[in-house]
């Protein structure tokens, strides 16, 4: 019995490393229209929560964060270091966390696309909230320049995530 909870153990953990490599390697994939990227880490956010469950994708995201505050360079443009969860975009990194826990609530079940959606709203008035105060802006001015564009395209990445997550899932067995 020992040997059956090592190996499953092993798999939980090689499973959360490797969706906080993709984490790592999607954050540079980003494109600066003003102060806040545009990134497909909403997409991998999305996808750790629907494939492997709030508890699993949750740890991912602390781990990856942990990561990038240590000073690794696993944040967007290459970039690390405890001042960026403290800065203009730290509230949508620390979004992430709610994004991928409400992501993985209902696994495998279609309310988790509207939970994951919920997550992503969450994601989004963290990391408004932030900017707003870090720049000193108004808090719907700082909607209008963090939020209000990225808001369509991290509904499509949080519903494509669902849809690739459950295509995963009937390929390869995650237990």
């Amino acid at each position: 019995m020992n040997k059956e909870k090592n190996k499953a153990y092993a798999h939980t953990i090689t499973q959360i490393a490797l969706i906080v490599a993709i984490m790592c390697a999607f954050a540079q994939l980003s494109i600066y229209i003003g102060p806040i990227p545009i990134t497909m880490q909403s997409l991998i956010i999305a996808f750790a929560g629907y494939l492997l469950g709030a508890k699993r994708a949750t740890i991912a995201v602390v781990v990856y964060l942990l990561l990038g505050a240590a000073g690794a360079p696993v944040f967007a443009s290459f970039t690390g270091g405890f001042h960026f969860l403290i800065s203009y975009t730290g509230g949508f990194l620390w979004g992430f966390i709610p994004y991928a826990l409400m992501c993985g609530l209902f696994n495998g079940k279609k309310i988790s696309i509207l939970t994951g959606i919920l997550g992503m709203l969450v994601c989004h008035l963290l990391g408004t909230a932030q900017y707003a105060i870090v720049s000193e802006t108004n808090f719907f001015v700082a909607l209008l320049v963090t939020s209000l564009p990225f808001i369509i395209k991290d509904v499509i990445f949080t519903i494509m995530a669902y849809f690739l997550a459950s295509r995963v899932k009937k390929t390869i067995k995650l237990s």
